[in-house]
């Protein structure tokens, strides 16, 4: 009777891929009130060793740049206040200000966790 090691692992990597989603779900447009999972905004989230990368668009290119900043930055500061994530790096594409946004969101300063 084998035992695979990387079972665990995988169990571990489920529970926070849900943590994740849920937090995401928690998000919501500023503009319409409605969840950005809800909206499919999520693109892909990558997850390897408590670094989490996530693609996402937004809602349309020309959306309110003050609502993709939020959304971005939520996204960001929300998945990086869960356990066990120590990086979160957010990449908005297709949107007129996705360069702007990018940059001021992956280099703001993270946010307190709790203790």
């Amino acid at each position: 009777m084998s035992t695979d090691a990387n079972a665990p692992k995988a169990d571990e990597l489920q529970q926070t891929k849900r943590k994740i989603f849920d937090e995401l779900t928690k998000i919501v447009d500023p503009e319409i009130g409605v969840s950005i999972m809800e909206l499919e905004l999520i693109d892909k989230v990558d997850i390897n060793s408590g670094k989490v990368a996530i693609d996402l668009h937004l809602t349309s290119p020309f959306c309110p740049a003050v609502f993709g900043f939020k959304i971005a930055q939520d996204v960001r500061d929300n998945i990086y206040k869960l356990s066990g994530i120590n990086d979160v790096k957010v990449q908005v594409s297709n949107h007129f200000m996705a360069d702007a946004i990018n940059k001021q969101v992956n280099e703001s300063k993270y946010p307190a966790k709790a203790a």
